[in-house]
Parts: structure tokens; sequence; C-alpha cells
């Protein structure tokens, strides 16, 4: 079973392929990003299309490395991949926030000033003890106040950064905070799960498995998987006939 702290991982760690994904161009059947695109081919085309689309795949890719077609070109921007990053981001934040506010304790407060005449002690010593103590609970509150593993309300809302503070609340590591109830964690699981999967699912990368509608020509049925870095891969239940991009495998 996957669990909040695979989720709240997979989102820190995947987050920069987010960035660089979205100014990609859509890629079909490369190593696992183009599954969804792949099954559509797949619905929209003959099986037996398949070896002549993978050869003018091939085609086009050789003139994509052609010199003549080097040069400095504008990256098409994926706006359905900003809009997915745009929305975790804003769930996990906003996750944080509520958990900092329920489970985080308030900083330690800095010591009042305090004026130091002849009348306040009776002696120099006490005089210095005091403003010792005082400049001791001022580090005390400064070091308090900027302790990392504080969740902030301002500076630093990442998403990354929201999903290990919370991957941290998850696994009770130690800081300025209570340990979690069992509802504020199942709404980090809710939270995370989501996110999790619409990075897995920006990205292709998840496993993923589909029959298409239309059968074989021998009458069996054309299973499709894919995702997890894996190149599309389609076969016929039937004759056991494989395909690639590169056409029939066997």
């Amino acid at each position: 079973m996957t669990t909040t702290a695979t989720h709240l991982r997979t989102i820190a760690l995947h987050w920069t392929d987010l960035h660089d994904a979205a100014g990609q161009p859509t890629q079909i059947g490369a190593f696992g990003l183009g599954l969804r695109g792949y099954l559509a081919r797949l619905d929209a085309a003959d099986v037996e299309q398949l070896e002549y689309e993978a050869h003018q795949a091939a085609h086009l890719r050789s003139l994509e490395r052609d010199p003549i077609q080097l040069g400095t070109r504008p990256v098409p921007v994926r706006l359905h991949i900003l809009d997915t990053m745009r929305a975790i981001e804003a769930a996990l934040v906003q996750c944080a926030d509520d958990i900092a506010a329920a489970a985080q304790r308030a900083p330690v407060p800095m010591p009042a000033a305090r004026k130091v005449n002849g009348s306040t002690y009776r002696s120099l010593r006490e005089a210095r003890i005091a403003h010792e103590d005082r400049q001791r609970r001022t580090q005390l509150a400064l070091a308090d106040q900027r302790d990392p593993k504080r969740w902030r309300y301002t500076g630093r809302r990442t998403a990354p950064h929201a999903a290990l503070w919370l991957l941290a609340r998850v696994e009770r590591a130690a800081g300025p905070c209570r340990r979690i109830t069992d509802v504020e964690e199942q709404r980090i699981g809710t939270v995370a799960a989501g996110a999790a999967d619409r990075i897995e699912r920006a990205l292709d990368i998840a496993s993923q498995k589909r029959t298409l509608e239309q059968p074989h020509h021998c009458g069996g049925v054309i299973d499709v998987h894919g995702g997890e870095g894996r190149t599309p891969v389609a076969h016929c239940t039937g004759c056991g006939v494989i395909w690639t991009e590169q056409g029939a495998a066997a």
C-alpha cells in the first residue's frame, strides 16, 4: 500500500520534473512520458498502421537531428502542466497553513526591555546577571523564531517545502510542533495522495494498463502497458503479437 510519506516524497522529488516538463513540447512514447498520447493514437488508428507510424516517427526524429534544423527556437509552454503545479502548490501550502495553525507552537516571546537604574538592582553584580540573563533569553527567542523546522506564513511557501514539512509531521520528526492527531494525519494523506496522483498523471509516470475497444484481426484483445519510465507496449492476448514504437516485435 502506498503511504502518505511516499506520496509526499513523490511530490518533493518530481517537482523539478514538472518545471522541466512545463517548458517541453509534448512527447509521444518517450520512455513512459507519453502513454496517454500513445493510447489516443491507438484508439484512432487501425492496428496494422502501427508499424507505418513507427517508421514515420523515426523519420521525423531524424529530421530533428538534422543540422539544418538546429538553431534557437522558442520552447512552447505546456499550460496544463503549469495549471497542475499551481493547483498542487495551493493545496499543499493551504494544508500546511492549517496544520501549523493547529499544531505548531507559538514562538518563544522576546524578553521585555527593562530599564536599569540604581533603584532596580541592589548591586552592579545583580545588574550584570540580569543583563546576561536577558541576552540569553533573547538569543533563545531569536533561535526559536528562526528555527528552519518552523512553518512560516510568508517567504518560502513552495510545494516541495510544504511537502517536506508535512512529511516531518507525519513521521513525528522533532520540531516546534505537537504530535498531529489522526484526523490531521488523514487530512495530510488525502491532500498528498491527490497531489501525487496529479503529478504522476501530468508526467505520465504512473504504471497504466488499458484494453483497446477494437480487437485484433485474429479476434484477440489488445492490452497496452506503459508508464513508470517504460516505453508503451501493445500486446495481443490472442496471437501474442507485441507492438512497440518500432513496430511488431513478436
